[in-house]
């Protein structure tokens, strides 16, 4: 019964060594992998990685929205007026982070 436990434990430790061990090359050969050119113009690239965060902040927005537009028709459905002001807060909330950019570009005026 004791060799059986003992052996049970090595193998457990085995395979815990050639998990790390499998981890560690597929994140070797991940990060080798990584060739970068960038464009010749410095601002193109930083508008480029504005409108790419611009566009996960619009999805996470949209996201939001849908759970207030959710959130509100639960409320009135149950007539809780308390689930019911969260509901139109997080409508609020995201609609301003949909529309964050175009936000940012009335009040900068660019």
């Amino acid at each position: 019964m004791n060799n059986k436990i003992l052996k049970s434990e090595r193998t457990y430790k085995l395979l815990k060594k050639v998990f790390i061990i499998g981890l560690c090359v597929i994140a070797l050969i991940i990060n080798g992998q990584a060739n970068v050119f960038a464009a010749d113009d410095p601002l193109t690239v930083i508008n480029n990685l504005s409108n790419f965060i611009f566009g996960l902040i619009r999805a996470v927005g949209m996201i939001i929205l849908g759970f207030g537009v959710v959130q509100v028709g639960m409320s009135l459905k149950s007539h809780d007026p308390s689930q019911r002001a969260n509901g139109f807060m997080t409508l609020a909330g995201g609609v301003v982070i949909t529309f964050a950019k175009e936000i940012l570009n009335l009040i900068t005026g660019g």
